[in-house]
């Protein structure tokens, strides 16, 4: 069988003729108007989803069965014609007839018998997708869909180049905790259609792979002691290439507004008139301890949790740690390896119980992610012999111990269960004794 020739076609203004009244009909109806043509519907009667179309001259319907002739005679005109009845042999003459009169005709009860057919499509933005698949329609499916996901996704590139900038605008991207696989659909999407990303430090350095060769990367490098760009430089820099028509992705680690200055970026923007759009992000101070089997709240535990950030930017500037320390819930804090001798002793002075669990997780979410476990009195010590370093967030409360419940639980699960004797099947010699006993 020679192979299939693809086609798009343009149908807009153009005469479309479906033959049937039933919901497979309807679909391809759905389908030509979609595609802006002018749409005749032959059939004597019409399901519900069909007639909602008639109702508002959406769609002429020519209230009869098909007749020799029609395509030449009352249907003259039509560019295509779809044959979507559930009679066989009236499909079978709308298609010989279409075939004379040298109209493409689709079947839709039989592929095989069908000088056209319509592929399984996938539609993403300006992007449309048909697939052909030996004519089995589940299999085409199967791929519309997978294909579906990665364009939604961002997996499949869809950037497109410009010659000439365009209108600009930033976005704020939330790129989540450190695992790549973690940020939202919609900021993988703004990441691969990107001209510009300026990234921090914490960000999820593997989303960089995935950029285009030509998108532009600019370090911003902010780190708890280290800015390579100061805030004012990074928001003259989105502004400016925003303006210079570029699409921007301010890329950062977990969410842009959770200790993320993302608020200040946004201002910016929009004192400037710049569109920007904030993309949420999986913020670390829920998803590492997560990811160590640490909840943030507890029933019976925590209640309520509170996230701190444990650096400051004006000197001698200090948490309030007699309200953190009278707190019942959890607290996190992030941005604070630095200051972990500080945020025990504070936390020890203002009367929280010497005993109460602390975890320090590192790298959390990613491969080499390590979590360090103590106690008020002890975790400063511990962290510091182990060698603990940024990033990391910090959990203090009794909710650290449910870390090690769920992972006891979990191995004990794990391990293979114990061969159990069925109950009355007894061992020989226990089988002898009894016998002998009972006579």
């Amino acid at each position: 069988m020679s192979p299939r020739y693809p086609l798009l076609l343009d149908l807009a203004g153009r005469r479309a003729v479906v033959v049937g009244g039933g919901p497979v009909a309807a679909r391809r109806v759905g389908g030509l108007l979609d595609a802006g043509a002018v749409v005749t519907v032959v059939a004597p009667a019409l399901c519900e989803d069909l007639a909602a179309l008639v109702e508002p001259g959406r769609v002429e319907w020519v209230a009869r069965e098909y007749a020799a002739g029609d395509l030449v005679g009352d249907l003259a005109g039509a560019r295509v014609v779809q044959a979507a009845t559930d009679d066989a042999d009236t499909n079978a003459a709308v298609a010989a007839e279409a075939e004379t009169a040298g109209i493409w005709c689709v079947r839709a009860d039989d592929a095989k018998r069908s000088a056209a057919w319509t592929p399984a499509t996938v539609r993403f933005d300006d992007v449309t997708v048909a697939v052909s698949a030996g004519r089995d329609p589940r299999r085409a499916r199967r791929l519309k869909d997978r294909i579906a996901t990665w364009l939604q996704s961002g997996e499949l590139p869809l950037r497109r180049v410009r010659r000439t900038p365009g209108a600009g605008h930033v976005a704020l991207v939330g790129g989540g905790p450190g695992d790549p696989g973690l940020i939202t659909v919609r900021g993988r999407r703004l990441l691969a259609d990107a001209d510009v990303v300026v990234v921090d430090r914490l960000a999820p350095r593997a989303l960089l792979d995935e950029l285009d060769a030509e998108v532009e990367v600019v370090e911003a490098g902010k780190g708890p002691r280290a800015h390579a760009l100061t805030q004012l430089e990074i928001n003259d820099l989105l502004v400016a290439r925003a303006r210079a028509g570029q699409r921007v992705v301010r890329l950062k680690g977990g969410d842009p507004f959770v200790f993320g200055r993302g608020a200040e970026e946004a201002l910016a923007c929009a004192r400037a008139g710049v569109p920007c759009e904030v993309v949420p992000g999986v913020t670390s101070a829920v998803a590492v301890p997560e990811s160590v089997g640490i909840p943030v709240t507890h029933r019976a535990v925590a209640r309520q949790f509170t996230v701190v950030s444990a650096h400051y930017a004006r000197a001698g500037e200090t948490p309030d740690w007699a309200g953190l320390a009278a707190t019942e819930g959890t607290l996190v804090f992030l941005m604070g390896v630095g200051q972990l001798p500080a945020l025990t002793e504070g936390l020890l002075r203002n009367g929280r119980p010497a005993t109460t669990p602390v975890a320090v997780v590192e790298r959390g979410t990613l491969p080499d992610q390590r979590t360090t476990t103590g106690t008020l009195a002890t975790i400063a010590e511990v962290a510091a012999a182990r060698g603990v370093r940024s990033p990391a967030v910090i959990v203090v409360g009794e909710v650290v111990d449910v870390a090690a419940e769920l992972t006891a639980l979990t191995a004990a699960a794990a391990e293979p269960a114990e061969a159990v004797e069925p109950a009355g099947a007894a061992g020989p010699a226990e089988g002898n004794a009894q016998g002998n006993a009972d006579g």
